[in-house]
């Protein structure tokens, strides 16, 4: 990048298919791979359907490549592409010949700096082209959104090459701020081991943070359990009220309350919120503080990349973790807006960051609503993508004349108070779900499926969720069981004896419907017939994307026959 050469950048967990695809879209002359298992494995369809001018191999020996087909092709190691570097370098300094003969070109910030080529829910993947500029702008507007000092420590486990990570790490590095990376399976004992003052990652880390420590505590002893539960429900009942009093409680009502109202509210808030303090600080003093010392998170934890559960962020609230979540696109570098540590509204995605416009629209007329109404989110800024690679027509679709990129997500924006429980939540965006995942039922309601997976995602008992029932009669679901938690609540249930080992796929079936009912209650629809799968959805098996999203059509593809059954 530093060169002005443009990087095309792709996960080594992808298909063959998938990286040759991009690597002839995108017309690269080069590959650069982390090891010599990686390149061996995509090494016979490349070398017979790829045009290679030479190969980088970052980790491992040379002599472990599969040579056939590379024969007349360089091919270097990282620290052979360092040594050589520091010969042009002297070659250059040592030779006024060599300086008058040197010809170069300075980058313009609007010259291509990478391609991201999307890793979207549906669909071909699309070269997102992003400037030097795009890039910048996201180093220079960060620091709103995190007050990073030399000496803090981040921990990250998104995959490098994701625009979100690297608009992070860019930022991280600017400031003399120590990265640390982990794993899924290094994280807990990475948190613990390295106590990072912030975590950058997707919804799914704290939902799993969320869970283990229900789980630590479901399994106490009764009196430490009925301490905690308590403690945890004081405290969430003290944020509630502290959110009212301090002007953080969202609302899509334009119409705001009189003064007196405003004032006499306030007090009421102020008055049992005081009440309930000493339980409060009790409670971080023997609780939280432990759960605060195992997860090692001193400062914030910020989350992107997919929508964050509303359950998960009070519970972190309440028990005293700052957790901050952002909103973004890779057509837009990511970061379009965020929630600042002075205003940390809850179920928001934050304000539009710096220099950075929105506005929601009709779905069907393109005409802008006024706040508070739902439409289609649009965002204009300098860290709006060039366009897509060499595909005009997708570009247009997403990026008009006046540079206001659609999202395809729906959205609203809060309608300004001066007073009452909103008087702070003024222009905070607020995301309902995507406008391509809306389910159409044949009786012509549409549903937004995001609301009722988070709430049934806040049972134990399910691991994964799709809402399903495009053009059908209703709606019915496709569950990946916790097949421990499952068979635990069979036996405390009596469903089987306890001594049984397993649980028959109906029983299995039955029991979810339940507990899918218990939690799916307070939602607008219900859902009906369920399927459930044994294999989890996962990057690997192609039903995730690499920032952990469900790639919804993958899975109603490959269990479409399941499906069809599922509704005769």
């Amino acid at each position: 990048m530093a060169t002005g050469a443009i990087n095309v950048v792709r996960g080594s967990r992808s298909s063959v298919a998938e990286l040759l695809h991009i690597y002839n879209h995108s017309e690269s002359v080069a590959l650069t791979v982390d090891s010599p298992d990686m390149f061996n494995r995509i090494a016979e369809t490349f070398c017979s359907k790829a045009a290679m001018r030479f190969i980088i191999l970052l980790w491992g020996e040379k002599s472990s490549l599969a040579c056939e087909g590379i024969e007349g092709t360089p091919v270097f190691s990282y620290e052979e592409i360092v040594d050589l570097g520091e010969e042009s370098r002297r070659a250059l300094f040592d030779s006024h010949n060599a300086r008058q003969h040197y010809i170069y070109e300075a980058i313009s910030s609007d010259d291509i700096a990478t391609l991201v080529y999307t890793s979207g829910t549906t669909g071909n993947p699309k070269g997102v082209m992003l400037t030097h500029r795009n890039l910048m702008h996201q180093i220079k507007n960060f620091w709103d959104i995190v007050p990073a000092e030399v000496g803090d420590r981040f921990l990250s486990m998104l995959p490098p090459w994701h625009a979100y990570e690297r608009a992070c790490e860019y930022f991280i590095f600017t400031h003399g701020v120590e990265q640390v990376y982990t794993t899924v399976r290094n994280l807990k004992d990475d948190l613990q081991h390295y106590q990072p003052h912030y975590i950058i990652s997707v919804p799914l880390v704290y939902e799993t943070l969320y869970s283990g420590i229900q789980k630590q505590i479901s399994t106490s002893s009764l009196l430490r359990k009925l301490i905690a539960l308590t403690f945890i429900r004081v405290s969430l009942a003290y944020m509630e009220l502290k959110r009212i009093y301090e002007g953080k409680c969202l609302t899509r009502n334009q119409k705001q309350p009189s003064f007196l109202i405003s004032m006499l509210d306030w007090l009421w808030a102020r008055f049992i919120a005081a009440i309930l303090w000493p339980v409060h600080l009790l409670a971080k003093k023997i609780v939280y503080s432990k759960i605060h010392s195992s997860i090692g998170i001193s400062k914030a934890g910020i989350s992107g990349g997919a929508s964050l559960p509303l359950h998960v962020d009070k519970f972190f609230e309440a028990i005293g973790l700052k957790v901050q979540n952002g909103y973004g696109l890779t057509e837009s570098s990511p970061v379009v807006a965020a929630r600042r540590p002075s205003c940390n509204v809850l179920g928001s995605v934050g304000h539009p960051i710096q220099h950075t416009e929105f506005k929601i629209v009709d779905s069907e007329t393109n005409e802008v609503v006024p706040p508070g109404s739902k439409g289609i989110v649009k965002v204009r800024g300098p860290q709006v993508m060039k366009g897509y690679y060499k595909n005009p027509w997708a570009t247009k679709q997403v990026l008009d004349e006046d540079g206001w990129l659609s999202t395809g997500d729906i959205g609203w924006i809060a309608p300004h108070h001066s007073t009452g429980r909103s008087s702070r939540c003024s222009g905070v965006v607020v995301l309902e779900g995507r406008a391509k995942d809306t389910i159409v039922l044949s009786t012509g309601e549409n549903i937004e499926p995001v609301e009722l997976e988070e709430a049934a995602l806040r049972s134990g008992l399910i691991q994964q969720i799709v809402v399903i029932g495009q053009d059908q009669r209703r709606l019915g679901a496709i569950i990946v069981p916790n097949k421990e938690e499952v068979l635990l609540a069979a036996k405390k249930l009596s469903i089987v004896d306890v001594i049984a080992s397993d649980l028959s796929k109906e029983k299995m079936t039955r029991l979810l419907y339940e507990e899918l009912k218990k939690w799916t209650s307070e939602c607008s629809f219900q859902i009906g017939p369920l399927l459930v799968v044994d294999v989890p959805f996962t990057i690997d098996n192609g039903l995730m994307t690499p920032t952990m999203k469900i790639r919804r059509d993958k899975v109603v593809a490959q269990y479409r026959e399941q499906i069809d059954k599922l509704y005769k």
